[in-house]
């Protein structure tokens, strides 16, 4: 699969996820470390990667623009999360949420559990 790292979230991520088999690039080797959410997600839309962040903001952004994608993994409590552990839990739930991402979709993944909301949809 193919992710573009938010700011939020540690370069470190980069290797752990090639070494998974899967391409990574972060906003900063995009010289878009101070893109806005609009600009990171329209690269994102443009170079068919899953967005990775912490960052809500993403979520709400697509509601208001009713886009079918990109998609979103979103972290919850992240907190403190080493970037290996980071990679732990999204690798260990990929396998259940790879076919709603390649669709389009909003995962939200936190330390108990992950929910999953289909693209497009809008703010209730």
């Amino acid at each position: 699969m193919r992710f573009l790292l938010d700011q939020n979230q540690s370069h470190l991520l980069i290797g752990l996820l090639a070494e998974a088999g899967h391409d990574a690039v972060h906003v900063r080797d995009l010289e878009l470390s101070h893109a806005d959410d609009n600009e990171i997600l329209q690269r994102a839309r443009d170079d068919h990667r899953v967005v990775l962040s912490a960052d809500t903001d993403f979520g709400e952004l697509l509601a208001r623009s009713n886009a079918s994608g990109p998609s979103v993994v979103l972290f919850r409590r992240q907190g403190q999360r080493r970037a290996v552990d980071v990679a732990a839990l999204l690798l260990a739930n990929l396998d259940v949420v790879a076919d709603d991402l390649h669709r389009g979709a909003i995962v939200v993944i936190d330390a108990g559990r992950v929910r999953v909301r289909q693209l497009p949809f809008q703010l209730d």
